[in-house]
This record gives structure tokens, sequence and C-alpha cells, in this order.
């Protein structure tokens, strides 16, 4: 086959050694091997014709050398070898490349040093040669790459310092060096990386301070400094990276106080402080860390009271043990002196004796559950306590009556022109309260069945809401139930529901690509949390675009949990179908079986919508029968273009948006699998999304949708 331009193998069940014939294809400007068990060596003539411009043999069993006919290979424009047993020095089986724009060499046997003329790769975008036998120093001139996005070089034998020069890469999005021997300090320059989302410095010899000038990196996810010698306390500024979510300082000599500007992390997730010499108190604004659910502050020298928030309180003992004095309601920790002064106790009693709402609001704090009274005529209505809280208990310590009246009065009595969006179980109205807090507050239906179905619905919804705390999912601050009124308290989303914003032209091309796929990543970080992260997980079942409000950043958060059910081992079998048309997954037309699945294929439906600006419809089914079958009568075939699917009233996307968009896509496809088995699950999309893809070997006008069709799964 002497005129072959393109060979793809990707993801079979191929095994044996490759015939080294391949490399006689003089004509071959694509090689694509992954995902297969292929032995043996590596064809040692591949590019003879100097034409091959994509070559991929990741995840296979090949050993021996690189061939050496790649090193004059200068057409090459993607390469991935990873994942495999390839030996060879790399600083001798590698030329110039040009045009080369993605390389994976890792998860090798590999040896050398990067002594590559760096000057001359001006295309590259993403770098990554981790878990090789790599050796000598990080070359400056890597700065002169100046289109690198990404550069993962950890997990070899690398030593010397940071070269200040990687500061000229100002496309730079994630550094990865950890597992080394690196020493010397952070260069201050590393605050030139703007776009820095990816910083992992972890287990080397680096010493100094922290350098302040983290704080310029505003963008930072990720920031993991673990495993190092940094000495000093950990730097105020840290508080300007608004977006990190994951925070590691462990295993250093840090010392002085935990500094307070943490407190301004809204979406910190994780933080460990662990194996260092921190002293004083836990700052007492942490209180504001509500997304925080894993903390190791162990083996320091901290004392006094742990923050009330869920992070820290269902923390296990380990994460507290070894310092001088903490105490607080946590595992195996020693509870905080009360105060006992009369004035106070006073004050306490008054409060009981006074306010049977509040008593009942007290009780709720200290046992950590809700209590419900079934009453002939009403229920008592009950609001959550929180520290920071808009609605703390001062503001609602009236009688139960007035309470109730509030909000009758707030919503003119439930009037349609206070209502701003419907859902399977209730009207949603806004309402400003007394303190001028604007809340939104969710009117249930009265059930159909007698009135016990209808409470133990209301109480089922209360029990999953109560204790969810993500920032890309509504907030509950309150509840009633009364036999003329059920409702529910949450917090007022701003822009409303992503369907009504994608409806409205105006809206809509506020909606720029940027914060499109912000949009669909937290959604997907949503639905993470609920399967995996929640226990027993929740399948939230009506995943839609009616069900996503945007706040004033356009961030996402999930809503209306009417339908959920908690997924049980023994109970996914479920009678009663729910859900909105258009959205549900195909395997519910013949089976009520719903799993985390149904969500996921949800999920990739609202992602279609995001990106076309209006629901998929046929586009679905007829992407199904042109891509999984040999129908040839589908209405959009493989070849249509993606600039002409995607929302027509905002630009097309550039430069690095364009990668986003593109995969994002990749990821809405998988999920759309009609087998519900090959789809991903949401802690793969999100894990997916957090790392970034390298673009396509084409121009976003050319690319197809057959381009980004999945053969199974989500893959890199």
């Amino acid at each position: 086959m002497t005129m072959l331009t393109r060979l793809v193998l990707n993801m079979n069940n191929l095994s044996g050694s490759v015939p080294q014939e391949i490399g006689h294809l003089e004509s071959l400007v694509e090689l694509k091997l992954s995902s297969n068990s292929f032995t043996g060596h590596l064809p040692r003539d591949l590019c003879l014709g100097g034409l091959l411009v994509i070559f991929t043999a990741a995840n296979n069993h090949f050993s021996g050398p690189i061939p050496k006919n790649l090193r004059n290979c200068t057409s090459l424009f993607r390469l991935r070898l990873d994942q495999n047993q390839l030996t060879g020095n790399i600083s001798e089986d590698f030329g110039l490349y040009p045009n080369l724009n993605y390389v994976d060499l890792s998860h090798n046997n590999l040896s050398g040093e990067l002594t590559w003329k760096w000057g001359s790769f001006h295309n590259l975008t993403s770098l990554k040669l981790s878990n090789n036998n790599i050796t000598g120093e990080i070359p400056s001139e890597l700065g002169k790459a100046t289109g690198l996005q990404l550069i993962d070089l950890s997990s070899n034998l690398l030593k010397g310092t940071i070269p200040k020069e990687l500061g000229q890469l100002k496309a730079l999005f994630n550094l990865t060096l950890h597992n080394n021997h690196l020493f010397g300090v952070i260069p201050f320059e590393i605050q030139m990386l703007s776009q820095l989302q990816f910083l992992n410095l972890a287990s080397n010899n680096l010493g100094g301070s922290i350098p302040k000038q983290l704080g310029e990196c505003s963008n930072l996810v990720q920031l993991n400094l673990s495993h190092n010698k940094f000495i000093g306390s950990i730097p105020s500024e840290i508080g300007f990276l608004h977006f990190l979510g994951n925070l590691d300082l462990s295993g250093n000599v840090l010392a002085g106080e935990i500094p307070s500007q943490i407190r301004q992390l809204k979406q910190l997730e994780t933080m460990n402080l662990s194996h260092n010499k921190l002293s004083g108190s836990i700052p007492t604004a942490f209180v504001d860390l509500l997304s925080l659910t894993a903390v190791d502050i162990s083996y320091n020298e901290l004392e006094g009271p742990i923050p009330k928030i869920k992070g820290f309180i269902e923390a296990p003992f380990e994460a507290f043990m070894n310092n001088s004095g903490l105490c607080g309601n946590a595992s195996s920790l020693k509870p905080c002196m009360l105060l006992t002064s009369r004035r106070k106790s006073n004050k306490i009693v008054i409060l009981i004796l006074f306010s049977l709402p509040g008593s009942l609001l007290l009780l709720l704090t200290m046992v950590g559950c809700l209590y419900f009274r079934h009453q002939t005529s009403r229920e008592r209505i009950s609001f959550l306590e929180e520290q920071q809280s808009p609605l703390s208990f001062a503001v609602w310590g009236y009688e139960e009556e007035i309470l109730h009246e509030t909000i009758i009065q707030a919503t003119n009595n439930f009037n349609f022109n206070n209502c701003i969006g419907k859902g399977g179980n209730g009207i949603v109205y806004q309402a400003m309260l007394p303190t001028g807090q604007v809340v939104a507050v969710k009117k249930l239906h009265p059930s159909r069945e007698d009135e016990l179905m209808d409470l133990r619905t209301f109480r089922n919804e209360i029990r999953m809401l109560i204790d969810i705390r993500h920032r890309n999912i509504v907030k509950l601050y309150g509840f009633c139930t009364l036999i003329e009124h059920s409702f529910l308290v949450y917090e007022f989303i701003e822009r409303g529901s992503l369907k009504m914003n994608l409806s409205s032209e105006e809206q809509a091309t506020d909606l720029d690509w940027n914060r499109r796929l912000n949009v669909v990543k937290g959604v997907a970080n949503a639905l993470s949390y609920l399967h995996h992260d929640c226990s027993p997980p929740i399948i939230h079942r009506d995943i839609s675009s009616s069900n996503v409000l945007l706040d004033l950043e356009y961030e996402a958060h999930v809503s209306d949990f009417g339908t959920a059910r908690l997924l049980m081992p023994d109970s996914t079998n479920w009678t009663s179908f729910a859900g909105t048309f258009g959205y549900t997954a195909p395997e519910l037309a013949y089976t009520m079986r719903v799993n985390e699945k149904c969500d996921v294929y949800s999920f990739g439906v609202v992602t279609m919508e995001v990106i076309m600006g209006m629901h998929p419809g046929d586009l679905i089914s007829s992407l199904s029968a042109s891509a999984f079958s040999s129908s040839s009568c589908s209405q959009i075939n493989q070849q249509t273009l993606l600039k002409d699917v995607i929302d027509q009233r905002i630009p097309l996307p550039e430069n690095r948006v364009v990668e986003g968009v593109v995969n994002i896509i990749k990821i809405a496809f998988a999920c759309l699998l009609a087998n519900p088995q090959s789809r991903p699950t949401m802690r793969q999309v999100a894990s997916e999304l957090i790392a970034r893809w390298p673009p396509l070997p084409k121009s976003f006008s050319a690319i197809t949708l057959e381009d980004l069709m999945p053969q199974t799964t989500v893959t890199g």
C-alpha cells in the first residue's frame, strides 16, 4: 500500500509485534497504534519518506530504542510514545522539530539530558517527559519555547535550580516538576506566569521562603510545594489566589501563624499544612471556607478551637494529631471550655423560654440533626443556623407565625409576578426579607397522594440538601412545613437559569466561550461531588438547563433536587419516572433502572446545549446513527464542520479557547454514548476538564464532528 497516508489502529486488542515493513510506507502522514497490547520494537524505518506528521504508540508494551529515523523527521507535529518500556538517550535519539506541537514520552525508561535546541521549538505547546530517568538540569533555553502551555518533567533525576527564564513562558498554565532533586529557591519571575493554573514542585530539595510573588499567579487552581525545605511563614499573599482549590504545603519547616487571608480562598477544597512548625490558633475567619472538604494540620504546634465547618468537623483524628492543644467538635478532640458566666446563662434561659423555634434550632445545632414534629393543623418552621449566614439565628428568632407570615409577605402571597422559575416539585419565587437579604423560595406542589406521602417526600429532600456544601450547588438556608404551605428557602442566584440565559439573544452574547466552558466545568464538579463525595452517593435525576443557575460571575450552580434519590446499593430499581424529556438517558425508555450514568448522559445534553446555544435535539440521534452504525441517512453526517454547529451568536473561539471547546465536545459525545457502561464517570469528566488537552492538528474551522467522535470513553 505504497500510497497509504493514514493508518489508525488505536484502541483495539491487537497484540504481538508491529511489522517492520510499516516503516516502508513512504507516503505515511499519520500512524496511530495507541492503546493496544503491542510488544517488541517500534518499526526502525519510520518516517522514511519524511512526511510523518502524527505518530502515536502510547499505552502498549513496546521496548527497545526509539527509531533512529525519527531524529530526521522534521515534519512531526504530534508525538505520543508514553506508557511503554522504551529505552535510549533522548539527547541522542531526537533532533530538531520546528513543527512539533505536542510530545509525550512519559512513563518509559529513557535517559539522557534535556540538551535539545529549545529555541527551535516555537510551536511546542505540551512537553511531557515524566517518569523516566532523565538527568542533568532544566535548561534555561527552555524559556525560548514561548508557545509552551504545559511542562511535566516530574519523577526523573533532574538536579539544579528552577531557571528563572521559565518566567518568559507567558502561555504556561501547568508546571509540574515534582519528585526530582531540584534545589535552590523558587524564582521571583514566577509571578510573570499570569496564566498558571497548576504548580507542583513537591518532593524536591527546594528551600528559602515561599515567595510572596506567588500571589500574582491569580489563576492558580492547584499549588503543591510539599516535602521540600521551605522556611519562614506562609505568605499572606496566598489569599489573592481566589480560584485555588487545592493547597499542599506539608512536610516543610514553615513557622509562625496561619495567615487569616486564607479565608479569602472561597473555592478551596483541600488544605494540607501538616508536618511543619506552625503555631498559634486557627483563624476564626476560616468559617468562610464552606467548600473545604479535606484538611490536615497534624504535626504542628497549633492550639485552640477548630473552625465549625464541615471540612474540620468531619476530618479524622489523624488530621489533628501532634499539636499543642487543639479542641472542638471533631473526632477524638477534647471539647473547648464553655463560657459559664451567669449573664450568658441567663440569656440562654430567656432564649429557651420565650422562643420555641429558637430552642429547637439550638437543639438542632447541638445534635446535628433535624427534628420534625407533626401537628394536627400545622408544623413547626425551622431555619439552619450557620456562622456568617445571612439568615442567622438573630434574624430568625421570631415566633412561628411571624416567620411564616414573613415569607408570605415577601412573596406577595406567592404571587405569580414574583415567580422566577418552575421545578419538578414546585414553583420558585423571589423574596426580599426584612433584613434586605434576597432569597429564593420554592413552594412545593401539594401531593396527589395522601398527606403522609407529601410529608415524606419533603423530608427526604431536606435530608439530602441539609449536608450538601459545594460552591456549584445551590445552598439551602431554611425550610418550613405547614399543612397549607410547604416551602424551602435557598440562596438567590442572580442571573437565573442557564436555559433562560441561552434563550435570550442579549444574555447569550454575554456568555462568551470562556464563560461557557466555566459553566460546563461547574456542572461537572457539582455532579462529581454528588456521585463520589457524598455518602451514600446522590443521583440528581433531572439535570437540565432549567436546573443550572448562573450567578453574577457566570458561575454555575446546580439546583432542584426534588427528584433526586440517594443511591443505595440495593435500591437502584425505581418504578417512577423522573426527569425532563429531552435530557433523560435513552435506557430509561425501556427500563426504570436508574444509576449515576443517567446523570452523565443528561450532562452531555446540557454541555451540547451550552456549546450550540440551543437544545441539541436531533443532533444527538443523528450523531449516534452516523458515528456508531453504517447508516447513511442521518440528518447530520460525520463530515459536518464543527464551526457550523456551535452557537453562531458569538464569534468563533480563538487561541487556547479552541482547545477547550473541542475537548469539551469530545467529552460530551462520550457522555452521550448509548451504552451506559461506556460513558465516563463524572469524576473522570471533572478531572479531564481540569487537565487541559493540546490542540488538534487542524485549524478550528476545519474540524469535523468525525474528529471528535469517541470510540469507547474519554481518553487523553
